[in-house]
């Protein structure tokens, strides 16, 4: 098995009701007429990979951009979706930290392409950018017709589309895809989003690793039994995605990383203390 650092990049955290982390967590009643709502913060992160066959990484967290008076993002998802960052947090300087230019990246595996999840994929023109073939045409369709995308972004899309990125898509049959030696692209499909991937990694001292993201935002969301998000395009493909990363890392002994488990998120290992091999 070849040798492989696993960084954990943290790019700040996110605010939302947690009814959209898990649907109908304060639900009212006859007993309970106005529930209180909870605005919930999460961590968001991406993760490095430094294999001998090429820089990858997982997700590229929110543009720094996004927020304020200016923003790429509408007023209403910064109202409903603020996020949060200090500078040292943005993705190009938590890669700084490590020596890593965007250049130095040959893949960037973008497990879907929601605001945070994708807003700094237009820094990386020399990688080739996978993602999901019904999430990318799904977007790419939506932004013909719109500027208000939900949780995409046109001006991230814009800027993808200036950029000229390299995109491979992985087709809805492809279940398991080999990236490089221990790596495998596994194909969610449907559910939180139009097509969901993640990513397994072998790891002979920390042991195997199934990253998640959003497919599973929290441990409370794995159950059982199991809380589908308040975000969700196919609830039945949720539900069966979620199974399948059961089974699946039963089988392969694996830790399942959630996407934004924030009690989870604090005993990661950051890329500023080290990493996992």
């Amino acid at each position: 098995m070849c040798n492989k650092k696993v960084y954990v990049l943290d790019t700040g955290t996110m605010k939302m009701d947690k009814n959209y982390m898990i649907t109908m967590h304060t639900p009212a009643s006859i007993d309970n007429p106005n529930p209180p709502s909870e605005f919930v913060e999460f961590p968001v992160y991406a993760v490095l990979i430094d294999h001998p066959d090429g820089k990858i990484l997982f997700d590229t967290g929110c543009n720094p951009e996004g927020m304020g008076e200016n923003g790429r993002w509408p007023e209403g998802v910064q109202k409903l979706f603020p996020a949060f960052a200090s500078e040292e947090c943005y993705l190009i300087n938590r890669l700084e930290q490590l020596k890593v230019s965007p250049k130095d990246i040959k893949y960037v595996v973008a497990s879907h392409l929601h605001l945070d999840h994708a807003g700094c994929l237009e820094l990386f023109t020399n990688a080739e950018i996978i993602v999901h073939d019904s999430e990318l045409s799904n977007v790419m369709k939506t932004f013909a017709l719109t500027r208000n995308m939900g949780a995409y972004i046109w001006g991230d899309v814009m800027a993808w589309i200036k950029n000229e990125l390299r995109w491979r898509t992985i087709k809805p049959h492809e279940k398991e895809v080999k990236l490089v030696d221990g790596i495998k692209i596994i194909n969610f499909g449907p559910g939180h989003a139009y097509g969901m991937l993640g990513l397994h990694i072998e790891l002979p001292g920390a042991g195997n690793l199934l990253l998640a993201s959003d497919a599973l935002y929290t441990a409370e969301s794995f159950g059982p039994p199991v809380k589908p998000p308040g975000i969700l395009y196919d609830s039945v493909g949720y539900n069966a995605t979620v199974e399948y990363i059961r089974k699946y890392a039963e089988e392969h002994n694996s830790t399942i990383w959630f996407g934004h488990d924030a009690n989870q998120f604090k005993t990661f290992i950051k890329s500023t203390e080290g990493y996992y091999e």
